[in-house]
C-alpha cells in the first residue's frame, strides 16, 4: 500500500458538484492498492498517518501528530501512485489492484482510521472522476510504501 500524505490547513473533494468529504487543519492522504497489500499493510499505514510527526509544537518543531493536534484526515483512492514509468512515456499501471480488492482494502483503511485517528474519515468516492482541492501548509508532503518499511 502507498500513501502520499500532505499536511493541509484545508482540503476538500468534488465528485461532479457534491462534495464528498471536506476537512480543515489535517491530512490529505491519497492512497494506492496493490494485490500483495494485506491487513497488516492497512493497520501499520493507519497507525503511522496518525502518529506522524509533522505538525508545530509551540517551538515550531514539527513535534505533533494529527492525533495530538484534534486534526483531521481525508482519504481519497488513487491508483496512480502504482504507475510504473520504466519503460517509455505512457505509464503503467499494472500493479495497481482492480477495484474487486481495492475496494475492500480502502474500506477497512478507512475504519482502521476511523480507530485510529476516534473521528470520522471524510473519502472521495472509490473510482469517481475526483476533484481535489486543497491548501497545502508548509508545504509537508511524505511518501510511505508499506512493502518498504525504511
Amino acid at each position: 500500500m502507498r500513501v502520499v500524505i500532505q499536511r493541509v490547513s484545508e482540503a476538500s473533494v468534488k465528485v461532479d458538484v457534491m462534495i464528498t468529504g471536506a476537512i480543515q487543519r489535517g491530512l490529505l492522504v491519497l492512497m494506492g492498492v496493490e494485490d500483495a497489500d494485506t491487513i497488516d499493510d492497512i493497520e501499520w499505514i493507519s497507525s503511522k498517518i496518525v502518529n506522524l510527526r509533522i505538525f508545530d509544537d509551540t517551538q515550531g518543531v514539527m513535534n505533533l501528530s494529527v492525533k495530538d493536534i484534534d486534526g483531521e484526515i481525508l482519504l481519497v483512492s488513487q491508483f496512480t501512485l502504482h504507475a510504473a514509468t520504466k519503460k517509455g512515456n505512457r505509464p503503467s499501471y499494472i500493479k495497481a489492484s482492480k477495484p474487486d480488492i481495492a475496494i475492500p482494502m480502502y474500506e477497512k483503511l478507512i475504519l482502521q482510521l476511523k480507530n485510529d485517528l476516534g473521528k470520522e474519515i471524510p473519502t472521495g468516492i472509490f473510482g469517481a472522476d475526483m476533484k481535489v482541492q486543497l491548501l497545502n501548509d508548509g508545504p509537508v508532503t511524505i511518501v510511505i510504501d508499506s512493502k518498504n518499511k525504511e
